[in-house]
């Protein structure tokens, strides 16, 4: 594909959307062409493809990749991800050359992975964000006549030993040219100095891009982060320096904790004269009891709060509305991983629960695995098992209802690779499928036949929460899992955060809240779950262990150190299996509470 084609903003972006999703069939075909034609002399695609070094991509090559060409996943290109790391050519299993190695976040499945990234990959990515704006301009208008307070944050990077950059996607796309020589629109005039956003130090980082937020506060017109979580981690932050962040804005000097030269540069232009009257204003909203709405409070222009507030992101939604007070629309703007981007919400302030995401054909070529249309038994292949070339489905012929697992092919050198993603078809634009993003295939609870997923365990999670704590004024602010085997028969057990001080005059949560709490969330999971909990007893009392506040954040930093994602990429695993990881929560828990009596299992 010629990447001036995707050198679209504005109207013309929206031009293009349409112009590629009434073509997605032709257009999918088309990028499997030039994918083929590019990379068929590579090592992988010579053993299925053939020798043939034909220019033109015929329908017989087109047939032999869908009747031979396997449905891999990352155990089965892994191997050659590390011959390139050590320098091997990339003509392995890409044409072009492969300038960095995407780290994905590692955090749903357990660790990092290595993807393999070429320069172009760039342009799609960017060709994306741009569609961004354009979509939301046509639902909020004066967009462009104030601010943009984006929390976005860099990891350091690593290199591959033959000294391939490893990074992650993010970092990869705010390091690039792409970003530094974005546009100086009004849409892209952020409160965060570039300097700060490319800070390696996240503590520095981010107590400089709220100071430089919170002294743009009144232009301030959209707020956000990548992930919700993230979000929530800098309104943590601010609670715990905010006093420091007025004391800069009153002296007009920057704190001198802020070491990085770079920041402390960036910075200076800001904060260059003594502004008394702003950090009285910040200190009288931000010692208040209650920060119920702090955000349209430090914030009173702010028309809506960008963040991925989808799949496990949207236990994150409750406290994101507590502290705008509910009075700011949640735009879910993307679905994105390290290996493809793919696509955008055309309907971005509807509610977090109704998103959707429509596929752009571009992004690279896309093929599903049904799993039929009974969402609470997602039935499918095992990553190890092998699934056959027949039942994949193209991208215009999937069923609205139904639920498929999502395979990629891309440029740089995946094919038929099964990203893991469980999504449901919601309809169409145009001949475009749209999705809402269901779980992560590979996050499961499991003692002996039961089989938990991701989206069962926060949907039975968040119900519990919001009918035993939000009355009692109190959230939950974190949750993860583990499956305890160590006695005989093995449990669920369930880490919670809870901030019980939103109204300092409710009482605590109770002993007994929490046991109801337990036999709640197992009343919540699936038939299988709860026989083996009742009849079979081969499954013990579900366990709740609540965890000191700020253990989450701890957990999140140890990931983060140990290289895996930065701020903006990480998420929270739903399903612990890092022993450093268990040793920390483990030492920061408070109570322990179990259920009480056996879950129904036969209703």
């Amino acid at each position: 594909m010629d990447c001036k084609k995707l050198e679209y903003k504005g109207a013309e972006a929206l031009k293009e959307l349409e112009r590629l999703t009434t073509r997605a069939g032709p257009v999918q075909d088309e990028i499997l062409r030039q994918i083929l034609a590019r990379n068929r002399n590579t090592e992988y695609l010579k053993k299925y493809l053939g020798n043939d070094s034909s220019i033109i991509i015929s329908s017989k090559k087109v047939s032999l990749f869908k009747n031979h060409v396997p449905v891999i996943t990352y155990k089965d290109i892994h191997p050659y991800i590390l011959r390139i790391a050590d320098g091997e050519d990339s003509n392995l299993i890409t044409s072009h050359p492969i300038i960095e190695m995407l780290c994905s976040s590692g955090t749903s499945a357990g660790e990092p992975k290595l993807m393999p990234s070429i320069a172009e990959d760039l342009d799609r990515r960017t060709f994306l964000y741009n569609l961004i704006m354009p979509i939301v301009n046509k639902y909020v208008s004066g967009l462009d006549e104030g601010k943009a307070m984006y929390l976005y944050f860099v990891k350091a990077e690593m290199s591959t030993p033959c000294g391939l950059p490893a990074r992650t996607v993010l970092t990869s796309y705010y390091t690039s040219s792409h970003f530094k020589n974005r546009p100086h629109d009004p849409f892209n005039d952020f409160t965060s100095p570039d300097a700060t956003i490319l800070c390696h130090d996240s503590d520095q980082s981010m107590y400089c891009q709220l100071l430089a937020g919170l002294i743009h506060r009144r232009d301030v017109l959209r707020l956000g982060a990548v992930f919700a979580s993230a979000l929530l981690r800098a309104i943590s932050f601010l609670e715990r320096h905010w006093r420091d962040i007025c004391r800069d804005i009153r002296a007009g000097k920057l704190n001198d904790a802020v070491t990085d030269p770079d920041c402390r540069s960036a910075m200076s232009d800001l904060i260059e004269r003594p502004d008394p009257k702003s950090a009285g204003e910040i200190e009288g909203i931000c010692e208040t009891k209650s920060w119920r709405g702090i955000i349209c409070r430090l914030w009173p222009k702010a028309k809506y709060i960008e963040a991925v507030v989808t799949g496990s992101m949207s236990q994150y939604v409750p406290a994101l509305r507590y502290y705008s007070d509910g009075k700011l629309p949640l735009v879910c703007p993307m679905y994105a991983s390290s290996e493809c981007y793919f696509g955008v919400n055309m309907k971005p302030l509807c509610d977090p629960s109704k998103v959707s995401f429509t596929l752009l054909p571009n992004m690279g070529y896309f093929e599903f695995i049904p799993l039929g249309k009974n969402g609470s038994l997602l039935m499918g292949y095992e990553e190890d098992e092998r699934v056959p070339q027949s039942d994949l489905v193209d991208l215009v012929h999937l069923k609205v209802g139904h639920y498929y697992e999502l395979v990629v092919t891309t440029f740089s050198g995946l094919y038929r690779y099964r990203i893991g993603d469980v999504l449901q078809v919601t309809g169409f634009h145009n001949h475009a499928p749209q999705f809402r993003f269901i779980c992560r295939r590979n996050v499961v609870l499991s003692i002996d036949n039961d089989k938990t997923n991701e989206e069962d365990l926060h949907r039975s999670i968040t119900a519990a929460a919001k009918r035993l704590l939000e009355p009692r004024y109190a959230l939950l602010v974190e949750y993860t899992s583990y499956a305890d085997t160590s006695s005989i028969p093995g449990h669920y057990v369930i880490f919670w955060e809870i901030n019980d001080s939103i109204n300092p005059h409710a009482p605590p949560v109770s002993g007994e809240i929490l046991e109801e709490c337990c036999i709640a969330v197992e009343e919540g999971l699936d038939y299988v779950y709860r026989r083996c909990r009742t009849n079979d007893k081969s499954v013990g009392p579900l366990e709740i262990r609540v965890v000191k506040p700020g253990t989450f954040e701890k957990m999140m930093d140890l990931f983060i150190a140990q290289g895996g994602a930065s701020i903006n990429q990480y998420k929270t695993p739903r399903c612990v299996r890092s022993k450093a990881a268990l040793k920390l929560l483990n030492a920061n828990v408070r109570e322990c509470y179990f259920s009480l009596r056996d879950p129904a299992w036969n209703a």
